[in-house]
């Protein structure tokens, strides 16, 4: 499914690559303040990714889907350590760079892809966000997993975000109304691109974790630093 809309991401891409001047993304919030994506960060180089990352590139093998691919940092690195990679990305602006960079490419709904088989599925930099809410979590990883040859795991990381509704003697305070406190509601901007507002889930490990079993998949956290963690999914028995 294309994306019809403004695509500020894909369009930030282009400009850096065809300029080299950087510009940041602002990503708007229902909930907190505005905060911005600096270029750069989608071109970075394996050294300066996080341990986090490293980690799950490390662990990628075979035929591997990467999910929101963006620029392509890891989709390439991934192809340069000698996995057959597919990019997905419902940006428009971004399956063009990464086609430009030789990369196997298409732009389309990562709920929309059937039919195909993969030994990794990648889903970084909170890519399992694209849930949108936890009551949607249980769907996705189902569909993920209908995607995951025999033996296969789908690696992805995502952040506990409760510190942003802590106080200083640590109780939790919560929208009583909100079916959970890591469903956010986002829009991206990069100059006269304006996006749609999209829903995006925060989730923490003990929920992944319940919603994975749910639905026949054992998740095993394989990094942690502060709130971040990298978990990786496989068929249970």
């Amino acid at each position: 499914m294309k994306n019809n809309a403004g695509d500020p991401i894909g369009q930030a891409i282009l400009d850096y690559v065809a300029t080299n001047k950087p510009d940041d993304i602002i990503v708007c919030s229902d909930i907190c303040e505005d905060d911005i994506i600096p270029i750069e960060v989608l071109f970075r180089k394996p050294e300066e990714m996080p341990e986090l990352e490293l980690t799950a590139l490390e662990r990628a093998s075979g035929k591997v889907l990467d999910v929101g691919a963006g620029a392509g940092v890891h989709a390439l690195e991934m192809k340069r350590k000698g996995c057959d990679v597919l990019a997905i990305d419902i940006s428009t602006g971004a399956i063009q760079h990464l086609k430009n960079e030789g990369l196997d490419a298409i732009q389309i709904d990562f709920f929309e892809l059937k039919d195909q088989t993969f030994d990794t599925i990648t889903m970084l930099m909170n890519g399992i966000g694209i849930a949108g809410s936890l009551s949607n979590l249980e769907k996705t990883l189902a569909h993920a997993k209908s995607l995951l040859a025999s033996g296969g795991k789908i690696l992805c990381d995502s952040c506990d975000i409760r510190y942003l509704y802590e106080d200083e003697d640590g109780a939790l305070w919560v929208n009583l109304n909100t079916e959970y406190y890591g469903n956010f509601r986002f829009q991206m901007k990069y100059k006269k691109e304006i996006g749609p507002w999209f829903d995006w889930l925060y989730v923490d490990f003990d929920s992944l974790f319940t919603a994975a079993q749910n639905v026949g998949l054992k998740a095993k956290r394989i990094y942690e630093k502060d709130d971040n963690y990298l978990a990786e999914l496989v068929i249970g028995d």
